[in-house]
């Protein structure tokens, strides 16, 4: 006899939603859509491109007005101790969607349009998201930048997408020509295009067009909408710019246009989100929203007091906004202090919509926690990595191990590691590393073997 699985796990959802909120709080039950919970959740992950821990109003920032994710955020979980599995762009990626440490699958730094620059190539072997959501009849879109390779086999659609509109590079040099080192990366499918506007905008509208689409179809999607915005270059709209400069007299000219920036982009989040309820698809959506590292300090960006910024392995350069939502499931307004990388959505999504993953994952479900599980604090040890081949790295890598509130740390190539304790030192102010040589010692040796394992995966 066939069992169907996910009928199952609806039930026990249910069942820990009953247990852990005293019943559903009442009238919360009578939201849950039964017709809908027949069928997986959509998936919408929306990766924002620098935003720093301190750049949304809900995050502390006084002066951004971001009402369209500070009301995602109400309306779901929010994770105060979120982190990027890499201060830069592309490992973080590569995280999020095969749920590994990213030099795991070849990517311990950035995958550059230079060749001679470029840090990563995204093994070939590596499973992704979209790859596994098929077994569940998931039609899987990216909308937005890439950044995991530029040509076959390393697009979107080589890689498991069935649609792709947006850029397969780094960064913009220019919101509105779209282009890098004055090369058009623009693709619908597999065709260039050279379509006109500021690149938010663009992707807001086919993010909505594409949603608007799956009204009529009987067959869950997973839509991974990844903005390149606030990323520089600071170049926002105009009449963003002018509203912010006339609401906040004496801001800094640069984050003026980074808050604008900002906003651009929450604007573009709130027309997906009413899109999503236009169709009647968001009741049974989950939403995820976060950032692919911490803001940059050059740009104006805020880490809300953190240490560093993106770039580093302090913490202001890994821990970044992220909340998830999904209505008659997670307790709006819900908050929790558990840490999280990137690379667990992967899990998470998995044990949602009842699929197995099937290869190797260094990432755990987030599903207890979001349905309002009292649970210890994960024993793993978390661990971050970043190669880079300027000046000041030349090839080399930095890194950083977590281990409780633990973290032992290398900031630079050259720099000696640092200890501290964030419990007690939350902004990294007083490094340990001479005074609790027992500790340092049992991290040292963990991060040994970590880079060992790390060592044994091809990256060019």
């Amino acid at each position: 006899m066939m069992i169907d699985i996910y009928s199952i796990r609806n039930v026990l959802i249910v069942l820990c939603l009953i247990a852990a909120a005293g019943g559903l709080r009442g009238a919360t039950a009578g939201t849950i859509d039964r017709a809908a919970a027949d069928r997986p959740p959509n998936v919408v992950l929306i990766l924002a491109d620098d935003l720093g821990y301190g750049d949304l109003a809900c995050y502390g920032a006084k002066d951004m007005k971001t009402p369209h994710i500070d009301a995602l955020v109400a309306a779901g979980m929010r994770f105060d101790r979120f982190y990027a599995n890499c201060p830069v762009c592309s490992p973080t990626r590569a995280s999020i969607l095969t749920g590994r440490y990213p030099d795991l699958v070849g990517v311990p730094g950035v995958i550059r349009t230079d060749p001679s620059d470029n840090w990563g190539k995204l093994t070939r072997s590596a499973v992704l998201l979209p790859a596994v959501l098929k077994k569940k009849g998931y039609e899987s879109a990216i909308i937005g930048k890439w950044h995991l390779g530029l040509k076959s086999p390393d697009t979107p659609l080589d890689r498991g997408f069935d649609v792709f509109q947006g850029f397969l590079g780094d960064m913009m040099d220019d919101y509105f020509t779209h282009r890098r080192h004055n090369i058009n990366y623009m693709r619908d499918r597999d065709r260039e295009i050279d379509p006109e506007g500021h690149a938010t905008d663009l992707f807001t509208q086919w993010a909505v067009s594409y949603v608007r689409e799956k009204r009529a179809s009987d067959r869950p999607f997973f839509l991974y909408l990844a903005y390149n915005a606030p990323h520089v270059p600071l170049q926002p709209v105009e009449a963003r710019l002018k509203r912010v400069l006339e609401r906040e007299p004496g801001i800094d000219p640069k984050r003026a246009r980074l808050a604008a920036q900002i906003e651009h982009l929450d604007e573009g989040v709130g027309n997906v989100i009413a899109a999503l309820k236009e169709t009647g698809a968001y009741q049974n959506t989950l939403v995820i929203f976060t950032s692919d590292n911490g803001g940059q300090a050059s740009a104006g960006a805020s880490t809300g007091g953190l240490r560093g910024s993106k770039e580093n392995v302090y913490e202001g350069g890994i821990r970044v906004p992220c909340c998830v939502a999904w209505p008659g499931k997670i307790a709006p307004g819900s908050r929790t202090e558990r840490s999280a990388l990137s690379m667990d959505l992967f899990s998470t999504v998995c044990a949602i919509v009842g699929i197995e993953p099937g290869g190797e994952v260094d990432g755990e479900s987030l599903l207890p926690t979001l349905l309002g599980q009292s649970l210890a604090e994960s024993k793993r040890d978390l661990f971050w990595t970043r190669r880079e081949g300027n000046d000041a790295y030349m090839g080399k890598t930095i890194w950083a191990i977590r281990r409780g509130e633990w973290k032992l740390l290398q900031n630079t190539p050259t720099a000696p590691f640092e200890l501290y304790n964030l419990k007690d030192d939350p902004f990294e102010r007083n490094n340990l590393a001479s005074k609790e040589r027992a500790v340092y010692r049992e991290l040292a040796k963990a991060l040994r073997d970590r880079i060992r394992r790390g060592g044994a995966v091809p990256w060019q």
